[in-house]
């Protein structure tokens, strides 16, 4: 591969940052090299499929890292074009304007950023626009301001959704519609018209979208990049090294490596790393070099540290009168979001989840043994499903972190009761309305099978922080475009930049700010 063409920028990853990056950069003319280190997700009737999906993880990276300890657990990543945006649940929030600033939280401080809200306010209007998400500023009274509407309406509550929202009104609360990325259009029932790409089922969460409805990155982003001549894309191509040139100051080659192990180089004047903020501290760990000892992008030792997940759970009432409901993720509660009238500290956001099946609850039951009535049958209890996912904020620890054992496998310590008394909290906020919400008050069980996890270090869908961003190049590995202090030329666009994490799905947030720093790279390449 000597004679490979020099390009102007490499993108290594597909997903939220590097696929949207891609998207940005394709009508500027500049030669951009896509490289996936997966294949395109295969179409089957597999990806509709909850055993498949979530009891055998048909999907899942074949691979185990390793905790603080050294046993092995099975992470949730997925390596297609598109990464983890196949699987997610297209939920699409901004972070509060808050979450921006200095957060005190029970265990401690979350991190303020180098940037405010503001600044990437005209970029999150971009983003909800590019990823068709539906919804509708101002239900919610704690998002911040907004420069333009979401150019799709919200996806209307099924009715035991819209009687759930009605009665969380009554307790005083401010239910709003979740924005999620769909394309989907509806009539005045909120129906899927009949020529609605999306079908209003219910395979949006967890499930890789079929007939393509949901806003993935592949969709949205690296398909329509890839019909520009100037871009082009290597699937099963592995990232395994930078190397830089000899003053340690500009990448000077990317080396793949193929499932055969032959290995190949490519070059660039920007190389842009969204891998995954594992995967992308585990990279620029691997490529230390006499320049850069500790990885690249590590003077500051920060590279690898302060990982963050989000504390979460997902958790399943039962509701009184049966739930029909097919498309379940349009409802959120952010009302305990920043505190409460007990709580001097934020708890976090209540969201609806996917609607669970038999076959899912099947799988969970061996965890659920003494916790549910023995003469409720697996159909009857779905039929009867009422779905959440409640989003607490974890804190930036340096020492939960990404490191290298000697062979290369991954070693991801973690401390898993980091700041999780709000969300404790918040699922006895959830709890003690049960009875007034038309759900049996005593089940609320969680859904550990969603998670893709035998135990919480599993989670990792929301991974951030691992390559935070920063004025100091003492405490951080970025700047503020999120280009390395240390190199010219190496910037990291996917979820490893934050700071802090917030108690949001931190996609939108990706996205936006690979929107952002596009917008740089092009300045910089003009």
């Amino acid at each position: 591969m000597g004679d490979s063409p020099h390009y102007d920028v490499v993108i290594i990853g597909t997903g939220a940052g590097g696929g949207t990056l891609a998207h940005r950069l394709a009508p500027s003319g500049k030669r951009v090299l896509i490289l996936e280190r997966g294949d395109y997700l295969p179409r089957e009737r597999d990806n509709w499929d909850s055993t498949a999906v979530f009891v055998k993880g048909k999907y899942r990276a074949p691979e185990f890292w390793l905790d603080k300890n050294g046993d092995e657990f099975p992470p949730e990543v997925n390596y297609y074009v598109g990464g983890n945006t196949k699987f997610y649940g297209a939920a699409l929030f901004r972070l509060r304007p808050e979450d921006f600033g200095e957060l005190r939280h029970h265990d401690g401080l979350s991190p303020a950023w180098p940037i405010r809200y503001e600044d990437l306010e005209p970029y999150y209007t971009q983003a909800e626009h590019l990823y068709l998400v539906h919804g509708r500023h101002g239900e919610d009274p704690w998002e911040g301001s907004y420069s333009a509407p979401y150019a799709h309406p919200p996806v209307e509550h099924e009715p035991r959704i819209q009687q759930l929202s009605d009665d969380l009104e009554k307790r005083g609360l401010h239910p709003f519609h979740l924005p999620i990325g769909v394309n989907l259009t509806q009539d005045e029932h909120g129906r899927a018209t009949s020529s609605s790409v999306c079908i209003r089922c219910d395979r949006v969460d967890g499930f890789p979208c079929l007939v393509r409805a949901k806003s993935d990155a592949q969709v949205i982003c690296v398909e329509p990049a890839l019909r520009h001549p100037n871009v082009e894309m290597i699937t099963n191509a592995r990232v395994v090294r930078l190397e830089t040139d000899p003053t340690g100051r500009s990448v000077s080659s990317v080396v793949t490596r193929s499932e055969d192990g032959a290995e190949a180089s490519y070059t660039a004047d920007i190389v842009v790393v969204a891998c995954g903020a594992v995967n992308s501290a585990a990279l620029l760990l691997a490529s230390a070099d006499d320049r850069h000892p500790r990885g690249l992008a590590n003077s500051s030792d920060v590279v690898g540290r302060h990982y963050m997940r989000h504390n979460n759970l997902a958790l399943m009432a039962i509701s009184k009168e049966p739930n029909d409901t097919k498309f379940q993720k349009t409802l959120a509660l952010h009302d305990w979001y920043l505190g409460a009238d007990d709580w001097d500290y934020p708890l976090g956001g209540i969201q609806m989840l996917g609607k669970s099946d038999a076959d899912q609850i099947h799988g969970e039951a061996p965890r659920w043994a003494g916790a549910v009535a023995p003469d409720m049958p697996f159909e009857v209890m779905a039929h009867h499903a009422v779905d959440f996912w409640l989003c607490g904020e974890d804190l930036p620890l340096p020492d939960n972190r990404v490191t290298l054992e000697g062979d290369g496998t991954i070693r991801l310590a973690l401390d898993e009761k980091n700041n999780i008394e709000g969300l404790k909290r918040l699922r006895h906020k959830l709890q003690g309305m049960l009875s007034h919400l038309g759900m049996h008050e005593h089940q609320l069980l969680t859904r550990s099978i969603y998670l893709h996890k035998g135990m919480p270090i599993g989670a990792t869908a929301h991974q951030a922080g691992t390559v935070r961003f920063g004025e100091d190049p003492a405490t951080s590995a970025l700047d503020v475009n999120c280009k390395a202090h240390d190199l010219d030329n190496l910037y990291v666009v996917d979820t490893s930049f934050f700071p802090s994490i917030g108690a949001v799905n931190p996609s939108l947030t990706a996205i936006a700010n690979a929107l952002r720093v596009g917008d740089h790279l092009i300045e910089r390449l003009s």
